[in-house]
C-alpha cells in the first residue's frame, strides 16, 4: 500500500482551516494562517517529488582483457555522475561480479600485499577491490559468485586480516543460506541500512538517498544449482516457475513496504532478460529492476556505443507491475563496458513519473575517455593501481607460452552453446588424450559449451565495415612485453578460456545412457549444457521434440544410434567434467567406475594421476581440464612448426563440422 504525505495531509488541513475561519477570525489570525499555508505549500511542492540518480553494473564475468582495459574508465565516469548529484546517487550491480581464470586468480600473487585496496592476497580480492573503491552500496548473488564454491565466495566476501571483504551486502531473496556452514555466519538481519551491513548476506536492505528509504531486494536465478556450486545453499523455488520465484521475491518486497519503505528496487539475477520482464508484471510495489545474467544491452537512441555493438533494446524497458503502477527494467552488457545510469523521479506515494526519464540524460555510458570527458569523470587511483597490479600478473601468465596456432579458436558464447567449434575440439580432444594417458580404454569425451568461456584469437570489421558479415578472424597477437609472438598460445589464454578449470572425470556409460546424455546436452540449444565432444560423432535434429532429438550417433566409427534407435550395448569409458559428473547443468551422468584425476583426499573416487601426466606444463593442477591442454598442446602444437590449424566457419555451418551435424 502506499501511503498519504503526512505534509501533504497537513496541507489539506490547513486549507480547511483558512477556508472556515476566513470571515469569522481577525486579520492577524487570517494572515498567520496563510502565511503557514504558503510555508507548507512551497514544502510539499519539493516533497512532491524525489530524483534518484541510480547507477548499476552487471556481468563483469567475460573477458579478462576487456574487463581490465575499461575498469578504469567506468570508475572515472562513476565518479563524475556521482559529483553531478552527490546526494541523490544510488551505485548497485546486479551479480556475477567476477569469474574464475587469470584475473580471478592474479590477486594471489604476492605482490598484492602492497597494494592498497587489497593488502592480503587473495583469489578474486582485485574484483571485489574494484567494486569497494567505487562505492557500490549493494549487488545480487549471481551464479558465478558461487563458481568456486560458498567457501571461497565467504572468504571474499569475509574480513581477513588486512583484507576488507566486500564493503558492501550480498542480497538474494530467494536463497536460503542458513544450511551451508561457510556462509551462514555471514547472514545479518534483512531490511538494515546497507551502509551498516559490510561482509553480509541478507535478502533485502534499505539505502537512505536525500532523506528518502529506497528498498533493496535481491533475487538469483531458480536454476542456480544446475549451473554453479551452491553448495548447501538452497535455491528456492525448488521448481523453475516464474510465478513461484515472483511469490518468494513478494515476501521481501511485503516486509519493506510494510515498514513504509514505498520505493522499491529489485536486483535481479535471472540470465535471461526474459524473465525479468516477466517479473515486472508479477510482482507488486516493485519500481525498478536492474537485470543482470544475460549480458544484454539496453540502449536509447543517443547512447554512445563500442565499436560492433548494438543495443537489444530501449533503455528502459517500462512495464506495468501487478499493483498497476509502472516499473521500468534496465540492464548492460558485461566486463566493465557500459555503466547504467537512471535519472528518474517519484511522486509523493513512491511511484515512479515516467516523463522524468529523459533519454537524453538517461541510458548506458560507453567504458570511453570520451565519455569520461563528457561527464568530467576523474580517476580512481585506486582502481587504476590495482589494475597495473593485475596487469603486471598476467604479463608474467602470457610469457608462458604453451602452443601455437595458425587460426582464430571460437570460443563465442553465442557458438560453443549451439554448435560445433573448433575451440571445443580442441579442448575435448585434449581431455581425451589426457585421460587415455591414465587409463588407454577411454574411448570419448564430452564437456558442456557453458565451461568455454573466452575465445582464444581476435576478431576486427575491415576498415569501412560495420556488417557483421564482414568480420575477420585472427589467431592470437603478439604481445612482445611478454616474449609472446603471433599464434602463440599462453598460460593466460588457456586459464581465460577455460576459466572454470574443472578437474577430469571418468565413467562408464552404456548406450542407452550415452544417447540419454547427449540428448540432454541438445535439449537447449543456445544453453550452457550444449555438448562439446571428441572421439564421437552424432547429428540431431533440433525442431523435433526433446528427449528424441538425436538420429545417429557413433562412437570410433561404429554406429551407437541409428534413425534414433539405440544399436549397439556398451559400456564405453568416458571423460568429462567433474561439474557434470556431479550433476551439473542437469548431465544424467552415472557414477558408474568413476574416477577422478584432480587428486582430493576426501573423495573415494580420486585418483593420482601425477605418475601419468605427461609433466610439460606446471601451472595448472595435475588432472583439470586447463593442465590436459596445456599438456595437449606442447605434445602436439608446440610451436609455429606445428600450429594447430584446423579453421572454425564461426557461423552455424553444419555442412563443415565432422563432429556435430544438425538436421
Amino acid at each position: 500500500m502506499r501511503y498519504l504525505n503526512s505534509t501533504k495531509a497537513g496541507l489539506i488541513f490547513l486549507a480547511l482551516g483558512l477556508t472556515a475561519c476566513t470571515d469569522t477570525a481577525d486579520e492577524s489570525d487570517v494572515n498567520a494562517l496563510r502565511d503557514d499555508l504558503n510555508n507548507l505549500t512551497d514544502q510539499v511542492n519539493n516533497e512532491e517529488t524525489f530524483e534518484l540518480q541510480l547507477l548499476h553494473l552487471a556481468d563483469m564475468d567475460g573477458s579478462n582483457v576487456d574487463a581490465l582495459a575499461n575498469v578504469g574508465n567506468i570508475a572515472a565516469i562513476v565518479n563524475g555522475l556521482r559529483n553531478q548529484h552527490p546526494e541523490k546517487t544510488l551505485f548497485v550491480s546486479s551479480g556475477d561480479n567476477y569469474i574464475p581464470g587469470s584475473r580471478y586468480t592474479a590477486s594471489s600473487d604476492d605482490s598484492f600485499s602492497t597494494v592498497t585496496g587489497v593488502a592480503t592476497p587473495g583469489d578474486g580480492r582485485a574484483d571485489i577491490a574494484f567494486l569497494n573503491a567505487m562505492g557500490l552500496e549493494a549487488s545480487a548473488v549471481g551464479n558465478h559468485d558461487l563458481d568456486s564454491g560458498t567457501s571461497a565466495f565467504a572468504g571474499l566476501i569475509a574480513a581477513d586480516g588486512n583484507w576488507s571483504g566486500a564493503q558492501f551486502p550480498y542480497l538474494s531473496a530467494n536463497l536460503d543460506f542458513s544450511a551451508d556452514t561457510s556462509v551462514s555466519g555471514l547472514e545479518v538481519s534483512d531490511g538494515q541500512e546497507a551502509s551498516a551491513m559490510p561482509n553480509s548476506l541478507a535478502a533485502y536492505a534499505v539505502v537512505t538517498v536525500d532523506g528518502e528509504q529506497i528498498g533493496l531486494v535481491g533475487a538469483s536465478t531458480p536454476t542456480l544449482e544446475n549451473i554453479t556450486s551452491t553448495g548447501d545453499i538452497n535455491v528456492l523455488p525448488a521448481n523453475d516457475s516464474i510465478t513461484d520465484l515472483a511469490a518468494e521475491i513478494q515476501v521481501s518486497v511485503n516486509e519493506l513496504t510494510d515498514s513504509g519503505v514505498d520505493k522499491i528496487i529489485l536486483l535481479a539475477h535471472m540470465q535471461q532478460l526474459a524473465v525479468e520482464k516477466q517479473l515486472a508484471s508479477l510482482l507488486s510495489e516493485v519500481d525498478i529492476i536492474v537485470g543482470g545474467g544475460s549480458n544484454t544491452l539496453l540502449a536509447d537512441y543517443n547512447d554512445r556505443l563500442l565499436p560492433g555493438d548494438t543495443a537489444a533494446d530501449s533503455y528502459p524497458l517500462i512495464y506495468n507491475s501487478a499493483s498497476n503502477e509502472p516499473v521500468v527494467l534496465v540492464n548492460v552488457d558485461g566486463d566493465y563496458k557500459y555503466l547504467g545510469r537512471l535519472m528518474v523521479e517519484f511522486d509523493a506515494a513512491g511511484r515512479i513519473i515516467l516523463s522524468s526519464i529523459n533519454p537524453l540524460v538517461s541510458g548506458v555510458y560507453s567504458a570511453e575517455d570520451e565519455t569520461v570527458s563528457a561527464v568530467n569523470g576523474s580517476a580512481n587511483s585506486t582502481v587504476d593501481n590495482i589494475v597495473t597490479a593485475v596487469n603486471d600478473v598476467l604479463v608474467a601468465q602470457e610469457s608462458n607460452i604453451l602452443g601455437n596456432t595458425s587460426v582464430y579458436l571460437n570460443g563465442q558464447r553465442s557458438s560453443v552453446r549451439s554448435e560445433e567449434t573448433n575451440l571445443g575440439n580442441l579442448t575435448a580432444d585434449a581431455n581425451l588424450w589426457y585421460a587415455q594417458e591414465y587409463d588407454a580404454s577411454v574411448d570419448i569425451s564430452l564437456k558442456n559449451g557453458g565451461g568455454i568461456r573466452a575465445d582464444i584469437g581476435s576478431f576486427a570489421f575491415p576498415p569501412g565495415s560495420t556488417d557483421v558479415e564482414d568480420i575477420e578472424y585472427f589467431p592470437p597477437e603478439s604481445f612482445p612485453a611478454a616474449g609472446k609472438e603471433t599464434g602463440d598460445i599462453s598460460q593466460f589464454d588457456i586459464q581465460s578460456a577455460l576459466a572454470f578449470n574443472n578437474g577430469l572425470t571418468l565413467v562408464d556409460v552404456s548406450a542407452a545412457e550415452l544417447k540419454a546424455i547427449v540428448e540432454h546436452g541438445v535439449s537447449d540449444i543456445g544453453g550452457g549444457r550444449f555438448p562439446q565432444v571428441g572421439g564421437l560423432s552424432f547429428s540431431y535434429d533440433p525442431g523435433a521434440a526433446v528427449g528424441s532429438r538425436v538420429t545417429d550417433l557413433s562412437v570410433g566409427g561404429t554406429a551407437v544410434v541409428s534413425s534414433g534407435v539405440v544399436q549397439a550395448a556398451g559400456p564405453f569409458r568416458m571423460v568429462t567434467l567433474n561439474f557434470l559428473a556431479g550433476g551439473g547443468d542437469g548431465y544424467p551422468i552415472p557414477a558408474t567406475n568413476r574416477e577422478d584425476l584432480v587428486l582430493d583426499a576426501s573423495l573415494s573416487t580420486s585418483v593420482d594421476m601425477s605418475a601419468n601426466d605427461p609433466g610439460q606444463a606446471s601451472f595448472a593442477e595435475t588432472g583439470s581440464e586447463q593442465d590436459a591442454l596445456a599438456e595437449y598442446l606442447k605434445q602436439f602444437h608446440p610451436d609455429d612448426s606445428a600450429p594447430f590449424s584446423n579453421s572454425d566457419t564461426i557461423a552455424d555451418d553444419s555442412a563443415t563440422d565432422s563432429r556435430i551435424s544438425t538436421l
